[in-house]
């Protein structure tokens, strides 16, 4: 009986090994990434101003592509962030929390009222006015902050709801992603696009016959992302179309999973280079009063509302009316008040959200300017919010 239990413990402790390392990873970047932002945002209002601003806008060429620095963050080092989203969400569908339907019902019914309720807010608020386009900024959570800060806050929080928190964002991501393929993407070439989707079909061919040469992808990768790029979508769903394609093994061990060897590489780089990077480039918001007053136009308030009240509304009443109607069990050792933590957290959007306001007002300053101190202001109330209840609930158990 000793022995029976020991190995039941073993085989628990060797599944739960994969998400414990993804959760400590995803976690403890986060602190670089606020690092980051909080530096672009001293950098923005200090007085080497115009030298952040003129190192951003300036350009250089990588063969026949010229873009200018921020171009090239945004469009290029995102490529394999988006890349590594792809390898993850393919990983976690075929191995991990969501690979069972049961297992995926509540997080994946949860994401799809925490994004739906935000853009519905958001657009109510915004009909009718230019920034209307700007439905989908809060509907991103940031993976990295919002585990940081259940990490921090929650110790003592059940894993369930880490493994909750942890798949909602990945699920959260995929429909990101889906959104920024339909409907941030203009003036499509299809001749580029047809291009473009040869090459990840030939990827796929070679993945099919469990290719493991990593020179094939890449190649094949990189011509889907110039084609996406001239064909008018934003090239960086071919870095997530790309990490689904890449072939993996039942083993999950690294000698044979060409999906696992990957992402256990570039994992490092994309949490604690790109993102940091990404957040330098794009979180440096010059701050004047004129500019704090536009938190109150109907862009400023749809994007507040959205991931600090639409994010928790649409995520908690979805997981609140699965557990009334007896669909969903809750969880062992968990409350409702854990989940409404959880929608409140997800309202961080940070990386996500910046992405998706520099798509939506890429070419109206004075509209993204607005949006990222939106996402910046609920983002921090978010997670603010999300810390005390928590904080909260430990409290109320101790």
């Amino acid at each position: 009986m000793k022995y029976w239990k020991y190995n039941i413990t073993q085989k628990a402790t060797v599944l739960l090994k994969p998400f414990n390392h993804f959760f400590r990873h995803k976690s403890s970047s986060s602190v670089i990434l606020l690092l980051f932002a909080i530096l672009a945002m001293l950098l923005a209002n200090s007085g080497i101003s115009a030298e952040y601003q003129a190192v951003l806008n300036s350009y250089f060429s990588m063969g026949i592509i010229k873009l200018s620095v921020l171009h090239w963050v945004n469009d290029g080092l995102m490529t394999i962030f988006f890349f590594v989203i792809g390898l993850e969400i393919k990983r976690e569908f075929l191995f991990g929390e969501l690979k069972s339907l049961s297992a995926t019902v509540l997080p994946i019914a949860a994401a799809i009222g925490g994004m739906l309720v935000p853009a519905c807010i958001y657009y109510i608020i915004n009909q009718g006015e230019p920034t209307s386009i700007g439905w989908g900024i809060p509907m991103a959570t940031d993976i990295a902050f919002s585990l940081g800060i259940l990490s921090l806050a929650a110790g003592s929080a059940p894993r369930s709801i880490a493994i909750f928190l942890t798949a909602l964002a990945i699920v959260d991501d995929l429909g990101a992603i889906i959104i920024i393929a339909l409907f941030y993407s203009t003036d499509i070439q299809i001749s580029a696009l047809s291009c473009g989707l040869a090459s990840l079909l030939t990827a796929a061919l070679f993945s099919r016959y469990n290719c493991k040469y990593i020179t094939i992808y890449l190649l094949t990768g990189l011509a889907a992302w110039f084609s996406f790029y001239n064909a008018g979508i934003h090239p960086t769903i071919a870095g997530v179309a790309l990490g689904l394609i890449i072939p993996a093994n039942a083993a999950q061990d690294m000698k044979k999973s060409l999906l696992h060897r990957l992402e256990h590489i570039l994992a490092p780089w994309s949490a604690w280079f790109i993102m940091p990077a990404f957040a330098l480039a794009n979180a440096g918001i010059k701050l004047n009063f004129s500019e704090i007053n536009d938190l109150f136009t109907h862009e400023g308030i749809g994007i507040l509302a959205g991931l600090a009240l639409g994010k928790p509304l649409g995520i908690f009443g979805t997981v609140f009316l699965l557990f009334k109607t007896g669909f969903i069990k809750m969880p062992e050792s968990t409350t409702y008040s854990h989940f409404l933590g959880a929608g409140v957290l997800s309202g961080i959007g940070f990386t996500m959200s910046f992405f998706i306001a520099s798509l939506a007002f890429a070419d109206i300053p004075e509209y993204l300017t607005t949006a990222k101190l939106g996402i910046i202001l609920g983002s921090i109330l978010s997670g603010l919010a999300g810390a005390f209840i928590f904080k909260f609930i430990d409290y109320r158990t101790t």
